[in-house]
């Protein structure tokens, strides 16, 4: 199955106090039509502050990013 991520720097979600309760319905909205359809896999935030750690199979830790990814900052 293809896997996508969809990923949005925080500086991309500057809200007015009246956008944000609609932008986080309509945020539950889609994850919940993904949960329905059976391709949800995981949602989350991010500390942009904290640089990216790779955790490999075997458990070792590093801070290079996975090799068959590109880090474009968002």
């Amino acid at each position: 199955m293809t896997k996508y991520l969809i990923s949005f720097p925080s500086e991309a979600m500057v809200l007015t106090e009246e956008e944000f309760p609609i932008v986080v319905a309509e945020s539950h909205a889609v994850i919940e039509e993904a949960r329905a359809a059976g391709v949800y896999v995981f949602g989350g935030g991010i500390e942009e502050k904290v640089d990216p750690v790779l955790v490999s199979s075997d458990g070792s830790m590093g801070t290079e990013i996975y090799s068959g990814s590109k880090l474009t900052g968002g």
